[in-house]
């Protein structure tokens, strides 16, 4: 997850249209190996079916052989389509007049979502349980966010999203915003 001006008191610039950003963040998928861990993996996963699948062979039992290797590119195409997923992303700015939401696919397409900020409500379990979801609702319309994050860092944006609609209902009263 990557943030910026989501932090208390921290209204940035105006954007390109002049408007104030009370919050923008960047959503990214988890992913635990790097590209050079799945080189590494996939080195030692395919030394060892070549070395297991050559041995069976030579035992005699040759369709093992066969076996190991059909499992190791099902391993390999496995945490292809993995990464080709965790390129999906999420946007989500606030600013003067919205609150937009753009989530990417991992094909690229886009699909983007606009609410009033005025009676936005964002909801999110606390202690945050595996199953928890960010909840955006206003005038019938609800949409869940970054559903791919584990638990903790929704509710990290979920705190940092309502502080920054708090701050964006209160920007026009200088004791409370101030």
């Amino acid at each position: 997850m990557d943030e910026a001006s989501s932090e208390p008191g921290s209204d940035s610039g105006p954007d390109s249209d002049g408007e104030r950003i009370f919050f923008d963040a960047t959503l990214h998928p988890n992913r635990s190996l790097s590209p050079a861990g799945f080189r590494i993996l996939m080195l030692i996963t395919g030394a060892s079916a070549l070395i297991i699948g050559t041995l069976f062979m030579v035992a005699g039992a040759w369709p093992v052989f066969g076996f190991c290797g059909a499992e190791f590119l099902l391993l390999y195409f496995a945490f292809r389509m993995n990464y080709r997923a965790g390129r999906a992303y999420e946007q989500i700015r606030l600013t003067d007049n919205q609150l937009e939401i753009r989530r990417f696919s991992a094909r690229g397409e886009v699909g983007r979502w606009r609410f009033e900020p005025t009676w936005l409500q964002i909801s999110m379990e606390n202690p945050p349980q595996h199953d928890s979801q960010i909840t955006l609702t206003t005038h019938g319309q609800r949409l869940t966010v970054g559903a791919f994050l584990s638990p903790a860092e929704r509710l990290e944006v979920a705190d940092a999203l309502k502080d920054a609609v708090g701050r964006w209902r209160n920007r026009w009263n200088p004791a409370i915003a101030g």
